[in-house]
């Protein structure tokens, strides 16, 4: 097993070394960050731009490669330059990385784990109400953009707090509210209250997306001759259903787990703009928009470490429930 994991471990640094590269040489070859000093007044002389353009490693004037080299040394370093302001790239996405990653790990929990568990159920409860109930939803919840979905949810949850709870209790904008003297656990329950309409909006889709591809994995094995063979040797329903069944039909799923994880990131991208979260989402808008060619080039790596560290738990998973792997 552990030279399975150190072979796919290798696989994956050499993927996301490409995967990054990639980012940085779009990302320089794309954005202009020359355009951010020409509605300056007075404009700047060219001499200065070009000087301080050559500083930041923005210059398209310097040869695209030469930039990439001087980019990816500096990464080997764990130094990601500086922004199109001058400012260390680095001491942004700190505070960022926690943002996100908190929002976007508690949505991927949630969505997979109520996504298995309700396609699961619906498996065994095949052509009944609830395998109906949940198909229907499932279609309508993977045909709504996340970004009408977000905002429907905070049209309920305003209207929650106003017909319902009486008072403030689905906080719809922000990661905190600003001044608040509660205390900490004051301060956790703000949190809590402000992550409960993002981690819906980035769950509802993943369950459906899961207990779809659960349900049919599940099909698959319900017939099998090693659930019957445990069947016949006397094991109930149920455990021959947890124990073989669904344990089996677990191993595609875990594998599905680390492609998710991506599109996640993508949602979180627009679940933060429209909440008020100011995560590595909003800043890649935001740099995109600014040519700021080392920020956008800084969170692609990071994304793709993080689907490096989500492939990996998915081959863990997929070891600890198929026996073959292990061997």
């Amino acid at each position: 097993m552990a030279g399975f994991l150190a072979r796919r471990l290798l696989n994956y640094v050499v993927l996301v070394a490409v995967a990054a590269s990639l980012a940085y040489l779009l990302a320089a070859g794309a954005l202009d960050p020359r355009s951010n000093y020409a509605d300056r007044t007075p404009k700047p002389p060219p001499a200065v731009v070009d000087a301080q353009l050559t500083a930041l490693n923005l210059n398209d004037k310097t040869p695209l490669l030469q930039r990439y080299a001087t980019w990816a040394s500096g990464v080997l370093h764990g130094d990601f330059g500086k922004t199109v302001t001058g400012s260390p790239v680095n001491e942004d996405l700190k505070r960022r990385m926690g943002v996100t990653f908190r929002l976007v790990i508690l949505g991927l929990l949630f969505g997979s784990l109520l996504g298995v568990l309700l396609g699961a159920y619906a498996a065994v409860r095949q052509y009944g109400w609830f395998d109906r109930l949940s198909t229907g939803l499932s279609f309508v919840v993977l045909a709504v953009p996340v970004v009408v979905l977000a905002n429907m949810l905070i049209l309920a949850g305003t209207w929650a707090n106003d017909n319902v709870f009486g008072r403030q209790v689905l906080l719809v904008s922000g990661e905190y509210s600003d001044g608040l003297q509660t205390g900490f656990w004051g301060h956790v329950l703000d949190r809590l209250q402000h992550l409960v309409l993002p981690t819906i909006s980035l769950s509802v889709g993943l369950i459906a997306v899961f207990s779809r591809y659960q349900r049919n994995m599940m099909l698959d094995v319900l017939g099998a001759d090693f659930v019957r063979t445990a069947r016949a040797k006397g094991l109930s329903r149920r455990k021959a259903l947890t124990r073989h069944a669904l344990r089996t039909a677990l191993i595609p799923v875990a594998t599905y787990f680390a492609f998710t994880f991506g599109s996640l990131l993508t949602g979180a991208t627009f679940t933060e703009k429209i909440f008020g979260w100011h995560g590595l989402g909003e800043q890649l808008i935001n740099s995109i928009f600014t040519n700021d060619v080392n920020t956008v080039a800084a969170i692609s790596f990071l994304a793709a470490v993080a689907v490096l560290c989500a492939a990996l738990a998915s081959d863990l998973v997929h070891a600890a429930l198929d026996p073959r792997v292990r061997a």
